[in-house]
């Protein structure tokens, strides 16, 4: 912000406070996964950085159908967690392979957002959805969209057969490449045994 004060011609788009970015998936993002579902969405789940994502689509979801259910997938060492499931904004223990997810704060586009409940999802579920989504289904994707699919996995679990639910694939490989997909790294952070040992030829030392 400061920066952009002193440059000419430069704008801070301030995407954590900004409401236009919940606004975006208000008008956007939700109408989309209305329409693809038919309707017939029953859950959506994100992780959250800005907030923008899952407040704007949870906020449109509700209005078109009240009974859709909203969840946030949480990563390690965020507060978000426990903010939705006792309003206190304490960390849950660890810190994440994640990136872009994750708060110490609730921002103002995550503020009155209609969540009905939060999931702390384990890096080692994250990691191993990561790699199942390369080797199973030839997405290669970063570390945030396998807590996405983790997460996915659970609300349908906990929802049972012949519901829809909806997650995002939210970042590419390409920007983990130096970390998630290095043997080293995940073997320094206690994660190696989460990539299924098949799977783990994909890895550079």
């Amino acid at each position: 912000a400061r920066y952009a004060q002193s440059l000419e011609n430069a704008v801070w788009t301030n995407q954590f406070d900004n409401t236009a970015n919940k606004r975006a998936h208000i008008e956007t993002t939700g109408p989309e996964i209305w329409q693809e579902t038919n309707g017939k969405v029953n859950a959506v789940v994100f992780g959250t950085g800005t907030g923008g994502t899952l407040a704007g689509v949870g906020t449109y979801l509700k209005d078109k159908n009240k009974n859709v259910q909203v969840f946030l997938a949480d990563p390690q060492g965020s507060v978000l967690y426990n903010y939705i499931k006792n309003g206190k904004l304490e960390r849950t223990p660890g810190d994440s392979i994640t990136e872009g997810i994750g708060q110490g704060r609730v921002t103002q586009n995550l503020k009155d957002a209609p969540i009905d409940d939060a999931l702390a999802i384990k890096d080692v579920d994250a990691v191993e959805w990561t790699f199942r989504l390369l080797h199973e289904e030839g997405f290669f994707v970063g570390a945030s969209t396998g807590l996405n699919i983790a997460a996915a996995k659970q609300v349908a679990e906990l929802m049972g057969p012949g519901h829809t639910i909806v997650t995002c694939l939210c970042d590419t490989g390409q920007r983990y490449y130096g970390k998630l997909y290095s043997r080293k790294v995940l073997q320094d952070r206690g994660l190696l045994d989460a990539v299924p040992e098949p799977y783990r030829r994909s890895l550079h030392d």
